[in-house]
């Protein structure tokens, strides 16, 4: 497996507006994510999970250190070229799904071509193929209050893969849904890395953890546990897409 990301020393502190007062935020995190590797980062609230996850995808710079993706050193890019990199080469998935409520679900996995350029023809190829790939195909004229929580999320997935991303980031992407439902998606991601995609997924429940190959735990901003788990996204009988 080769290096999609790379971070290196990386460090960020905040300081409180009208003071001297400085929040180490993250303190010299070490950390590599492969490609069709499925993380978890797990820790308590202020533990630098949110921070961390900014930085990945481009929402913040480190105060000090490198993070390295796909070969760019992202710490050292301006607003513009990191808007461009969280175009290109990040998909986002939300815990509460973030869609146009006015806009139909083919229209949903459009707005991101249409940010890059992208012909209208080729918008509408990749955004059909792309329903059909989470097993939409059936909803693409839907707006999203038409679909159900799990469906809204698989849109939402659907959208973060339509520019194919180096990276997948997901924050608690099934805290808004019920168990069954949460297993669908689960399972949908261990398809997604079955076939090479890289995740990162912030959440607070270990069984969830438990699925990806390895769990990064953090705590006061720094990784304290960098696990495997002896499962390896070990697929949960009976979760099927539906």
């Amino acid at each position: 497996m080769s290096t999609v990301a790379s971070i290196q020393q990386l460090s960020k502190i905040y300081r409180k507006p009208g003071t001297d007062v400085e929040v180490y935020a993250l303190r010299g995190i070490d950390v590599d994510f492969e490609e069709g590797e499925f993380t978890a980062i797990m820790g308590a609230s202020g533990s630098g999970k949110s921070t961390l996850m900014n930085v990945i995808g481009c929402l913040d710079q480190p105060t000090s250190g490198r993070y390295v993706l796909g070969g760019d050193d992202i710490s050292l890019m301006n607003d513009d070229a990191l808007s461009e990199i969280r175009s290109r080469r990040i998909g986002f998935v939300f815990q509460n799904f973030n869609l146009i409520q006015q806009l139909t679900v083919l229209e949903n996995l459009e707005v991101p071509m249409f940010y890059l350029g992208i012909t209208p023809h080729e918008r509408r190829r990749r955004a059909m193929a792309m329903a059909e790939r989470v097993g939409l195909t059936e909803r693409l004229d839907h707006r999203p209050m038409q679909l159900s929580g799990g469906q809204q999320q698989r849109v939402c997935i659907a959208r973060a893969l339509i520019n194919q991303p180096l990276i997948l980031l997901a924050d608690e992407p099934t805290g808004a849904l019920d168990s069954k439902t949460g297993q669908q998606i689960l399972a949908l991601f261990d398809e997604l890395v079955a076939d090479g995609k890289t995740i990162i997924m912030v959440t607070h429940d270990p069984s969830v953890a438990h699925r990806c190959h390895r769990v990064v735990h953090l705590h006061d901003g720094q990784i304290i546990k960098d696990e495997r788990n002896a499962r390896h996204a070990v697929h949960v009988e009976g979760a099927q897409l539906a």
